[in-house]
């Protein structure tokens, strides 16, 4: 990925400025440098840039100006922007928020922190392109009638036409001049244009050539409606990219037969596009839950994971093998619902990760309350990230040892059912949800295992599912189905089919829980 990555460097010092470029260029990605906004400018037009990191204060132009400027032109309004800049004060990352920044790197710049953000930013770009793009097909097209803009001079006609596609289950706009429907179409990008050819002032040809020449007009499909049938207009009618080319005098439910099978066509090729996207979404190489759990000696893990409604939503499973002894197991939920939760996921997962090993390179002994407090400081300064709380449920595995670390952020909490007692003992951390105080109070519950002990964690989705009769499934089943079952080979099997009994396989929520075992 990072070889196909454009960056943008604009930073006045010259110093500043080969330090970034340096260690991008060592870490793979193709990296511009500008010493101002006005070099920069002609570099963004010229180049497929991917990210600007900016200086705040230039001679010429200071950044927030700048990213203004760029933000004015539709082809740049999703550009990530970072600022590199003193100034930190609320102020002052307010207007850049407001602006369209995504983050902020301080100055003197921090070569750990700098190649942290620009790896989530550039993940969240990759994931946006999928969700973005499916969220806009689904708000715009889900369940809602076909929209039509009718234009033409004749009152009549208008009225006529409107009556029957208004019959026929759409929603219909109507111009009488070619300027009107110009400004209609601006404003309710509508599924389908109709428009008479023979018009005063601006005639249909005209009319067609404006919104070729506007990008997010030009893809409109678009039908002639018009009296004059002679073979040299259809022909350059059909130059202009048009649909079709209907006589005035054809029947009006004619008209809207015809209109409809153009329709039809519309609604099978965004159907198709939903599919490819959703299979896109499905192939991204990074996944939120893995496929399969690792193997790891001494020890039987299993986990168990439903999006809500077969959505891709804001839960994530997680596995990491720090050496041959050690295994890091997270389960993490980010707050919202489907593609809006998921999105973000892709960018947590990349800062435990990344957290994960700076505290292997900084510790000596593994620490699960380290590594939250490393991660939830990545998330604290990221301006974009820290808007969006997640909860998370860490747990370091220590084979030889049978030696359990549990750490959480603002999660349900570990259930550790005890062999020697035959009950369920909860455990709580104290610590915050990641990102929303700069300090989490992170703390370490560690706990030995013994033969037949297990461990289970999960999200809110579990507990919070209801029965038919609107009753929640809630912790105290949860706890009874593992007590019950601790006897059994397939523990875990049981939990979930108790859980499946009473919900009857129906959720209010990504519904995720991880298992583990000491044999």
């Amino acid at each position: 990925m990072k070889k196909n990555r454009q960056i943008l460097v604009i930073d006045d010092d010259a110093v500043t400025r080969k330090l970034i470029c340096h260690n991008l260029e060592k870490e793979g990605y193709t990296v511009f440098d500008a010493d101002s906004s006005k070099n920069g400018l002609k570099i963004i037009k010229k180049e497929n840039i991917d990210l600007v990191f900016c200086d705040v204060m230039m001679d010429d132009m200071d950044g927030f100006e700048f990213c203004g400027l760029v933000r004015q032109d539709e082809r740049y309004q999703a550009l990530p922007f970072v600022f590199i800049t003193a100034k930190t004060s609320n102020e002052d990352k307010i207007k850049a928020l407001n602006l369209g920044a995504d983050d902020f790197i301080s100055k003197p710049v921090n070569i750990q922190d700098l190649l942290l953000k620009t790896n989530s930013i550039l993940k969240r770009v990759e994931i946006y392109r999928v969700y973005g793009i499916r969220k806009k097909f689904e708000e715009t097209f889900a369940e809602k009638p076909f929209q039509i803009l009718l234009v033409d001079d004749d009152p009549i006609i208008l009225k006529i036409l409107s009556v029957t596609f208004i019959g026929a289950g759409y929603e219909c706009l109507i111009a009488n001049n070619a300027q009107e429907g110009f400004a209609l179409a601006r404003m309710h990008n509508p599924d389908l244009i109709l428009s008479d050819y023979m018009m005063p002032e601006v005639d249909g040809f005209s009319f067609r050539k404006m919104l070729l020449e506007d990008n997010r007009l030009s893809q409109i499909p678009f039908i002639f409606l018009t009296a004059n049938d002679q073979d040299n207009v259809i022909m350059e009618s059909f130059d202009l990219d048009i649909k079709d080319f209907i006589s005035k005098t054809t029947n009006p439910r004619l008209v809207a037969a015809k209109v409809g099978n153009v329709l039809k066509t519309i609604r099978k090729e965004r159907q198709n596009t939903l599919l490819e996207l959703q299979e896109a979404a499905d192939s991204i190489s990074m996944e939120v839950v893995p496929k399969n759990t690792p193997s790891f000696d001494g020890f039987e893990i299993i986990h168990w994971h439903v999006p809500f409604k077969g959505m891709p939503g804001g839960d994530f499973i997680d596995y990491i093998e720090l050496d041959e002894d050690n295994l890091v197991v997270i389960l993490g939920d980010v707050m919202g619902k489907k593609w809006g939760a998921w999105f973000f996921t892709f960018s947590f997962i990349g800062y435990l990760r990344s957290a994960i090993r700076v505290v292997l390179k900084e510790q000596k002994v593994f620490s699960a309350k380290e590594v939250l407090k490393k991660v939830n400081e990545s998330i604290y300064d990221d301006a974009k990230i820290s808007e969006i709380f997640t909860t998370v449920s860490l747990i370091i595995v220590n084979r030889r040892t049978k030696q359990v670390q549990y750490s959480g952020a603002g999660d349900l909490g570990l259930l550790y059912y005890d062999e020697d007692s035959k009950h369920v003992m909860p455990y709580q951390s104290e610590g915050m949800l990641l990102g929303a105080r700069q300090d989490g109070d992170y703390d370490t519950i560690t706990m030995s295992l013994k033969h037949h002990d297990s461990m289970f964690v999960l999200t809110d989705g579990i507990i919070e599912s209801r029965n038919k009769n609107g009753e929640q499934y809630g912790m105290e089943r949860l706890v009874l189905s593992i007590e019950e079952s601790a006897a059994l080979p397939n523990q875990f099997d049981y939990v979930k089919e108790k859980f499946l009994e009473f919900t009857g396989g129906i959720f209010d929520d990504d519904v995720s829980m991880i298992a583990i075992r000491c044999n």
